[in-house]
């Protein structure tokens, strides 16, 4: 049994990989210092490692506090000290980016496992705390992409910075015409997140000179397709853990 983890901005997922498939995931929130988190990881690790003997670990980090913090309690725990994506393990993908150091190890790692399992030209959306968007040339290249705010950051963003608009609670709108201040910022998150999906895939691909495949992922991935007029390929939610599948 090998253990993946992917340390994000809001979250920390766990991926059992047996024989390179995802077996389940499991995710805890991430709050730096937060001492019932840290009660959390220390529980959900010994579980873990006394439920499956894991025998490898990688990581890929965003966040490198974290990753040293959890790094520690897995040699501890596991007796195995974890791989980390970026320094013990090179990724093999062409990396185009101007400043190739600057691009996050998740982008890189998600675009390399939708080249081995959809192929390419590709563009890949990640919806998380920010959706990326990312290209991959006919030839599998990384050529780079946008960065923008996620739903949830956007939302909060709209709640703090603002005087009279309400937090409001993250659900799909049953119309595009908001009829109150809430459905019509969630008509704002939906509607215009997936219009801005459709227009940046219809942008990279006239850039790009081709007709890309659209591969997603993230937590809105599922929900964020329903909303997108452009013919989505696959919406995979393992696809950051079969990378490091395919890596291991």
């Amino acid at each position: 049994m090998i253990l993946a983890i992917d340390i994000g901005n809001s979250t920390i997922g766990f991926g059992f990989l047996r024989g390179g498939r995802v077996s389940h995931v499991s995710k805890i929130e991430h709050m730096p210092g937060s001492e019932l988190v840290m009660a959390k990881l220390d529980n959900f690790l010994a579980s873990a490692n006394e439920r499956y003997a894991i025998k490898k670990v990688i990581i890929c980090s965003v966040v490198p506090d974290t990753q040293k913090m959890l790094s520690k309690k897995i040699l501890k725990v596991t007796g195995h000290k974890p791989l980390i994506i970026g320094r013990d393990i090179k990724l093999p993908i062409k990396n185009r980016y101007k400043s190739p150091r600057q691009v996050g190890k998740d982008r890189l790692l998600c675009a390399f496992a939708v080249r081995e399992l959809y192929g390419a030209p590709a563009v890949v959306i990640d919806l998380g705390t920010a959706i990326t968007f990312d290209g991959l040339s006919p030839k599998g290249d990384y050529l780079g992409g946008a960065i923008i705010p996620g739903l949830r950051l956007s939302a909060e963003a709209l709640f703090e910075k603002t005087a009279l608009l309400p937090r409001v609670h993250i659900a799909e709108p049953r119309k595009v015409i908001g009829c109150s201040t809430e459905e019509s910022i969630q008509s704002g998150l939906f509607h215009g997140f997936g219009a801005l999906c459709d227009g940046m895939v219809l942008r990279l691909g006239e850039e790009m000179k081709c007709r890309p495949k659209v591969v997603m992922t993230g937590g809105y991935a599922d929900v964020m397709k329903r909303f997108m007029k452009h013919h989505v390929e696959a919406v995979d939610d393992e696809l950051i853990f079969k990378g490091m599948g395919l890596l291991a």
